[in-house]
């Protein structure tokens, strides 16, 4: 235990620690460019170790820490050391604030990460949402229609899609059972393989076609690589048995870019369908007036403004809020940033729909990096005071007074 203890306050650690984790910058920065910020940063710096293994194979190994594993130890590096080395006296006061400002700092990065999350909301001109969906995330939905009044949405994660290929889905909350005949991570779509002459497509020749006997069913596919670019999103896509026990109701075929898919089961309608993964709130947004200005003579945007109905039945809240550029709106604990629009000119034109989307951020931690970036800066403010004052008190002279000698005559 005295080893382990001695190791674990040990400067090689941090040392070891700070270089992994300049590595894990580095590394993470260059494999930005071929596999994108999003698969980095869950691949790098969101795990306890960074994989590597051949491409086409199952297998891999861990090559290096994650920023995970880096951040905890180094977190329990400094607390540890903290405990055994410092101690709350007056000359080390700067120093002790200045690592619970570090400590805080690692905790609240570790609380961003697992806490906080970032949807989009669009609204139509007139319309009202209650819900955002996630930039990243996907969910399989099985919807309920018998109630006129409310649907019943029964969500699967898309994560527990990927990871029951092959098993079937038995949970007493369905109404049937689900198998998962397959699952793609990204995927390309057509519908044909033929041009108007009825010849083969040269860049189709790898699509296969979907083996779904309801719905979208004359569909063709390829596998993808992931998306990198950030503005891209990646077309998750699955195969769905519907199971009434031992008999099969129906193969679906769903993607994220297909609309949902309806059919009747013991006279009740359903829908399936892949969408990105909804968050409901307690109140609901109403876009009321959709403005996008350009500057005079150009098509560069000067101003992006939405006025929205804010309404909340449980607090009997009733009001207007205005959402423009730089100027969100925080409510509930959530921040509505003004992120794209349809709406203008050519909009109008086109005889579309105007529309805004807000950017909905969640992050219950935010104040964190403010606070431990204010605490190390006093910190280091009242070292440097203490150090300074004792410097000019040792510098001060010793005047002692001389006593007047009288003179001999």
């Amino acid at each position: 235990m005295k080893q382990l203890w001695h190791l674990i306050t040990s400067l090689k650690l941090t040392v070891v620690c700070l270089s992994f984790s300049m590595l894990i910058v580095f590394v993470g920065t260059l494999a930005q460019v071929e596999q994108g910020l999003y698969l980095v940063q869950d691949r790098y710096f969101k795990s306890l170790f960074v994989f590597w293994g051949p491409e086409g194979s199952d297998w891999q190994i861990p090559i290096m820490p994650g920023g995970y594993l880096v951040g905890i130890l180094l977190m329990i590096n400094l607390i540890a050391a903290f405990m055994a080395k410092f101690k709350w006296t007056r000359k080390k006061i700067g120093i002790c604030i200045s690592h619970l400002g570090i400590i805080l700092l690692l905790l609240g990065q570790l609380a961003t990460d697992l806490l906080s999350r970032e949807s989009a909301m669009e609204i139509k001109e007139g319309a009202t949402s209650s819900h955002s969906s996630d930039f990243r995330i996907n969910e399989l939905v099985i919807i309920d229609q018998g109630n006129p009044a409310k649907d019943k949405v029964y969500a699967l994660a898309e994560s527990l899609v990927q990871s029951k290929q092959g098993a079937i889905i038995n949970n007493p909350s369905l109404p049937f059972q689900l198998k998962i005949e397959a699952f793609w991570p990204n995927v390309s779509l057509t519908g044909t393989l033929e041009d108007s002459q009825g010849q083969l497509k040269a860049d189709h020749a790898d699509y296969q076609r979907v083996e779904a006997t309801t719905g979208f069913s004359n569909v063709y596919l390829k596998p993808m690589p992931p998306q990198t670019s950030m503005d891209s999103r990646d077309t998750r896509a699955a195969i769905i048995e519907v199971m009434d026990g031992g008999t099969s109701v129906g193969k679906w075929f769903v993607a994220t870019i297909l609309d949902p898919q309806t059919w009747t089961y013991q006279g009740r309608e359903y829908s399936i369908g892949m969408r990105a993964k909804r968050y409901y709130e307690d109140f609901s947004m109403t876009l009321l007036k959709a403005t996008h200005e350009n500057y005079t003579g150009t098509n560069e945007p000067r101003n992006f403004a939405s006025r929205v109905q804010l309404r909340n039945r449980q607090t009997g809240e009733d009001r207007e809020v205005l959402i423009y550029m730089n100027h969100p709106l925080r409510y509930q604990g959530l921040t509505f940033y003004q992120y794209q629009m349809t709406a203008g000119e050519m909009v109008q034109r086109q005889g579309l729909d105007p529309s805004s989307t807000f950017q909905v951020v969640k992050n219950p931690t935010w104040v964190s990096p403010y606070l431990a970036c204010v605490m190390v800066g006093l910190g280091l403010t009242i070292q440097f005071m203490i150090h300074l004052v004792g410097f000019l008190r040792k510098r001060r002279p010793n005047t002692t007074a001389l006593e007047p000698s009288s003179a001999s005559t």
